[in-house]
């Protein structure tokens, strides 16, 4: 999918920059896939999480589940066509993060899981968040992730607090937060496999070549999804 064709599907303005979209996504793929596998790939498939609250929302950050989100039963085991995709998104992530200076980064991708269809977190930078978004009209009533993994339209709030404060449903992790963006992520047929979730404290952080980064990871990403 081209630059333009994505940001048409996903209903959001270009971002103010001179950075190439089709560029930066381009180089993204082509370091991500020659990132080699970490000696223990164990580590790609399990990580904390935190309890959960009323309706399905996370408790306090530091307020963590005894278990470890166990990313390998999702996906149908550990495989090592998975391990490679999976470092692939590790590297996107790490590398993203890096470059914009976010303060949370996160691939998720739509799945079948034991409760229904969901978003899946696939690899992330950030504080401990919940593994999986439930694609129902019902939980994207309060969760910018399933409204986006459902609609396919990017969201971009520049100030929490505002948005709330003007009737804007939203689903609190960290409660520091005050900017956020979350984008879809297509395949080549224009169907929408997933989302790309990132935040920050500071308002309106999502803008001009932070988001340009954004949206490359968005064209770079669905190549490394796990089958």
């Amino acid at each position: 999918m081209t630059p333009a064709h994505y940001l048409l599907h996903a209903r959001i303005a270009a971002p103010n920059t001179e950075l190439s979209l089709a560029g930066l996504a381009e180089r993204y793929a082509a370091d991500a896939g020659l990132t080699p596998v970490p000696t223990d790939a164990a580590v790609l498939y399990h990580y904390l999480v935190p309890e959960l609250g009323e309706n399905g929302a996370c408790s306090l950050p530091d307020q963590l589940a005894k278990e470890p989100y166990d990313l390998a039963a999702t996906l149908g085991g550990e495989s090592p066509a998975h391990t490679a995709r999976l470092t692939a998104l590790h590297a996107l992530v790490a590398r993203v993060a890096e470059e914009t200076g976010c303060g949370w980064l996160g691939i998720y991708q739509a799945r079948e899981v034991a409760g229904g269809r969901a978003l899946v977190k696939l690899a992330y930078r950030g504080k401990p968040s919940r593994a999986e978004f439930p694609l129902t009209e019902d939980f994207a009533a309060h969760s910018n992730n399933s409204a986006v993994g459902l609609s396919g339209a990017g969201r971009i709030i520049d100030h929490v607090d505002s948005y709330l404060a003007e009737g804007g449903a939203y689903y609190t992790c960290d409660a520091a937060v005050q900017s956020e963006v979350c984008l879809p992520l297509y395949d080549d047929d224009g169907v929408i496999v997933g989302i790309v979730d990132a935040e920050d404290e500071r308002q309106g952080y999502f803008r001009g070549d932070v988001l340009a980064r954004i949206v490359a990871l968005c064209l770079a990403a669905p190549a490394f999804l796990p089958a």
